[in-house]
């Protein structure tokens, strides 16, 4: 009777490892993809074994555990989270959109298409709620009308880093044959390899290298520059890719996709080093004071926009997913604050609107 108990324990145990390995042998998850370490080894920006941030950079603030503060974001209720209407957004025809103007259109969240001299640039696109991202993070109402199927030819591909939000295997495996060239930070070149990229259109960056138009497109330069903030993406090893912001210059104008990551001097520096910049997109939302170095508070948010002095600013990574416990309008009304009380010009439009800058 004992073996037979022993046996069935066995069988069960068998049965759930072999379903967690066949779960995390979906693409998505990355784990099982070859890493290549010498340029990431060889990076100043790699010490001790990971990534690091320019300051010194806790991940966790608050007084509770990593736990504690997981388990309450889960089981606390909270409903000004999720908005209690579908939110309004915009189905533009993006396949027919003229280029010969400059123009931007928000997907929600960080996700976003601009033209910028006569070209195509698609930034984090998360597109396709599509198991396992959907066991993280699920769409507003009203946020999620635009699949992979309704994008142009993409230009440039820009991928700021790998968490989920950012970087999503089920657009990135729909729009492949659609995307003319791919910028990333090191590491994240491994993960497109893995899902079908060809090397030879991704460019991989570290912290200040340009992709010129040699490699890139005529008139055109991408600089990778700094964020503050980390890597990792379930189960594999905290801060083994990097993260990063980039300019984007073309036809006398200047881009900036801020990326991910907390308040630092890097936004003056920018400033100093690029000066007046026609677009700042910036990351407002899913901040907490539990990682209050790694997103932008509401408080630093003014202080990103006065550092940076863009002639635009528009605010991304709010309005579609609920990463954090804040109200979820609270982040466009921040905005709008800063804006008023500075003269900022905010572009502050509905997802999928076409907006001129």
């Amino acid at each position: 009777m004992q073996k037979k108990v022993l046996l069935i324990i066995l069988g069960v145990i068998l049965l759930l490892v072999g379903a967690g390995l066949a779960v995390l042998s979906h693409p998505a998850f990355g784990l099982w993809r070859h890493v290549s370490k010498e340029r990431i080894q060889a990076s100043p920006n790699y010490r001790d074994g990971m990534f690091r941030n320019q300051e010194p950079t806790p991940q966790f603030t608050g007084n509770e555990s990593v736990g504690q503060q997981m388990w309450n974001f889960l089981t606390r209720p909270n409903t000004a989270r999720v908005p209690n209407e579908p939110i309004p957004a915009v189905k533009t025809d993006l396949k027919n959109l003229p280029t010969d103007s400059d123009w931007l259109v928000w997907f929600g969240h960080s996700s976003y298409l601009f033209c910028l001299n006569g070209k195509r640039f698609l930034v984090d696109p998360v597109l396709k709620p599509e198991w396992p991202a959907t066991m993280m993070m699920r769409p507003f109402a009203g946020t999620d009308i635009y699949r992979p199927n309704d994008l142009p030819d993409i230009d440039v591909l820009i991928i700021t880093h790998e968490h989920w939000d950012h970087l999503e295997y089920a657009t990135l495996r729909d729009i492949r044959d659609r995307v003319k060239h791919v910028i990333c930070p090191l590491g994240i070149a491994d993960y497109l390899h893995y899902w079908g990229y060809k090397d030879e259109i991704i460019t991989e960056m570290d912290w200040y290298e340009k992709a010129n138009s040699q490699q890139l497109i005529a008139n055109s330069q991408i600089t990778c520059l700094p964020s503050r903030h980390f890597s990792n993406r379930l189960l594999s090893k905290r801060n083994q890719t990097l993260w990063a912001s980039f300019m984007v210059e073309a036809g006398g104008r200047k881009v900036y996709i801020g990326g991910d990551g907390g308040y630092d001097k890097r936004f003056a520096e920018i400033h100093e080093r690029f000066g007046l910049v026609d677009l700042a997109l910036l990351e407002n939302g899913q901040y907490n004071d539990s990682w209050k170095y790694i997103h932008t508070m509401p408080e630093d948010l003014e202080k990103v926009i006065l550092d940076l002095q863009a002639k635009q600013v528009f605010t991304v990574h709010h309005d579609k997913f609920a990463l954090s416990v804040h109200p979820w309008s609270e982040p466009d009304s921040v905005a709008r604050n800063i804006a008023a009380k500075h003269n900022i010009n905010l572009l502050d439009a509905p997802i999928g609107t076409i907006v001129k800058y």
